[in-house]
């Protein structure tokens, strides 16, 4: 009697190759997602974005049917402020660290952003003349230009214009007993020639500090130098 050999089964599934294959695949494309995307993150976005989604941490989410806190204190999505004005903000903030480059590399100029909006600070110590309110024009003529063609060119935005000092006395018996008044006279002349070279005046808030907002302590030489400083703050929606 003949005998019948038993054909082998074939193995179910996909071969072995295509397990490595398929991770391969997916490797590449997060890679060139994270190629796209290496823009800095608006962190207020990628909150608002979490919100939406419950059980994300110490977010709470999925409450994005409901009428929530906003409904509450009246507001609702036709009151909430442009997202094309949010948009203006990082367009300014993108177009500030590209014109301020080499002064952010030499630090001379610093772009940061908080609740207020966004803060572009000059180096008092750069922008100055020693222990003085006057502006060192030969230096900074430049960097003036810069920042007054930035500050024009966002026409519905309004600017504070912040001086301030290291906790370090001045002399009492100078043009600036204290450093409100050195902080303060220090604000006001970066004011004039930011109007001089044609940013409107009525757009400005100023204001001396002093030595009340430090960022660094006035321990050091090195945190005092970080201390002296000018903030221009380009409002946000709620500060304007």
């Amino acid at each position: 009697m003949a005998e019948f050999k038993k054909k082998k089964k074939c193995p179910e599934g996909a071969p072995d190759w295509m397990l490595t294959y398929g991770d391969m695949v997916t490797l590449l494309l997060t890679f060139f997602v994270m190629m796209y995307t290496t823009a800095e993150v608006d962190g207020s976005e990628l909150k608002l974005i979490l919100a939406a989604f419950s059980g994300l941490g110490i977010y709470e989410g999925g409450n994005t049917l409901e009428a929530g806190r906003l409904a509450e204190l009246g507001n609702n999505v036709m009151t909430l402020p442009s997202l094309e004005k949010g948009r203006a903000l990082d367009k300014a903030r993108k177009s500030a660290i590209s014109q301020f480059q080499p002064e952010i590399k030499s630090n001379k100029v610093r772009i940061t952003e908080d609740e207020r909006g966004l803060i572009i600070s000059l180096a008092a110590d750069s922008f100055f003349r020693q222990a003085s309110a006057e502006v060192d024009i030969e230096n900074t003529r430049e960097l003036l230009f810069k920042l007054a063609g930035l500050l024009t060119g966002l026409s519905d935005r309004k600017f504070r214009i912040e001086g301030h000092t290291d906790s370090m006395p001045t002399d009492p018996d100078g043009p600036w007993p204290t450093n409100w008044e050195l902080s303060a006279d220090r604000a006001i002349n970066t004011l004039k020639y930011l109007t001089e070279l044609g940013v409107p005046e009525n757009r400005f808030q100023v204001s001396g500090m002093s030595d009340t907002v430090p960022l660094a302590s006035n321990d050091t030489p090195e945190g005092r130098a970080y201390n002296r400083r000018i903030d221009i703050v380009i409002l946000s929606e709620g500060h304007l």
